[in-house]
């Protein structure tokens, strides 16, 4: 029986050279990927998007009594009613960008396009590209400081390329108020730690934006027969003699632990997007606009499946439990963390 998924060598040996050296060969590839699709989303993006200091015109609207607007009489003589010039604010914004870079990610099946780890990495550079353009500044925590470029897509891809073994977690502590970050992971951690990791930006009084990355096979478990599953990460195995057993556990798990997440985004105000490795990387980028822009709260779960979500998803009760299996089944490999799944 053909593979069903499987995790790409640098990962099965937790090889940090050979994982930072295949991520300098596809970043540039990666690179080009991101602009194309910023390319087909851009007509409808923008980064701003709000009244305030500055020389471009924004709209007009109605005058309203009190309102500290100037008048544009030009503008009101066409009609009977008074309406002011809106600028559109221009203040450079601070916008941090991470993608997951641990082994896990690296897992693709045969119903993806791409892995969660090159998704995951054209997403955040694509968003380095069109904040870029729109004048914002971008960082990437660990990686580089705060800066204003019109290659600022072109300059982080650089950074990736030439640095060294990255962190699992980066720190988020020095990540201020009134900033953004976009983090794209497939948050296979149980809930609690990714929580934990968080709570600094919601102490700090940062916007987060979550990405999960999916790999559809993670979602369905499309496993049977005695498989034995391998964690990609710590090489912790499991054996299932009829692993057709475990799916609607498994299934059960992978959703609350989804859930669970998206709803404290959601009571933060901040938003949770999911983004599956078989759909557009510009579903994610469309989602991801509506929610930056918008002035409230956020809408707790987007997604194209919106089905399936996890609590904690895995196979095994310990740390990252991304399993890769064999056996009488085909040795397909599902993404996990105390769920990830490979088999």
């Amino acid at each position: 029986m053909a593979r069903i998924g499987e995790v790409q060598a640098p990962a099965a040996t937790r090889d940090a050279l050979a994982r930072g050296r295949l991520r300098a060969s596809l970043v540039p590839d990666l690179l080009v990927e991101a602009r194309r699709i910023v390319n087909t989303v851009i007509a409808g993006w923008h980064g701003r998007r709000k009244r305030g200091i500055g020389e471009n015109f924004w709209q007009f609207r109605p005058y309203v009594e009190g309102d500290s607007s100037r008048i544009d009489w030009r503008r009101s003589a066409r009609d009977d009613h008074t309406y002011v010039r809106d600028r559109e604010w221009e203040a450079a914004h601070t916008v941090w960008l991470w993608a997951d870079p641990s082994p896990s990610m690296l897992y693709k099946s045969t119903g993806a396009s791409v892995s969660k780890q090159s998704r995951a990495l054209v997403l955040t550079l694509a968003m380095a590209e069109l904040l870029s353009r729109s004048g914002e500044r971008i960082a990437w925590p660990g990686l580089t400081d705060p800066f204003t470029a019109r290659n600022g897509a072109e300059r982080i891809a650089a950074q990736l390329m030439h640095a060294g073994e990255l962190p699992a977690k980066p720190d988020l502590t020095d990540i201020r108020r009134f900033c953004d970050i976009v983090i794209a992971s497939d948050f296979l951690d149980p809930v609690e730690e990714t929580m934990s990791w968080l709570d600094v930006l919601a102490r700090h009084g940062v916007r987060a934006h979550l990405i999960e990355v999916a790999d559809p096979a993670e979602e369905t478990f499309p496993y049977a027969g005695r498989t034995e599953f391998t964690d990609p990460e710590t090489g912790d195995k499991l054996t299932a003699g009829r692993a057709e057993m475990l799916g609607d556990d498994y299934r059960l798990l992978y959703t609350a632990r989804r859930q669970e997440l998206a709803g404290w985004c959601k009571r933060l105000g901040w938003s949770y997007t999911v983004n599956h490795t078989d759909r557009l990387a510009s579903d994610a980028l469309v989602r991801l606009h509506m929610a930056m822009t918008a002035e409230g709260s956020y809408a707790g779960l987007t997604s194209s499946h919106a089905g399936l979500t996890s609590g904690h998803a895995g196979l095994t009760a310990h740390g990252r439990a991304g399993m890769i299996a064999s056996g009488d089944q085909p040795r397909p490999t599902t993404g996990g963390r105390p769920g990830k799944a490979v088999a």
